[in-house]
């Protein structure tokens, strides 16, 4: 059974440090534009807000 394509993988930058210290999945149908989410930066050592990159 192959993969579904509407999910697909997405990388979060730091908004603070610009590292990108996530790689998570989304639903491309339900989620259109660029997902932000507040998760734990390791190098700030504090919850910032993480973006979508390309």
């Amino acid at each position: 059974m192959p993969k579904n394509d509407k999910r697909v993988k997405v990388t979060l930058a730091c908004d603070v440090c610009k590292r990108r210290n996530y790689i998570t999945v989304k639903n491309k149908t339900n989620d259109r534009e660029r997902i932000e989410m507040k998760k734990y930066c390791r190098w700030d050592r504090q919850h910032t807000l993480h973006k979508e990159t390309r």
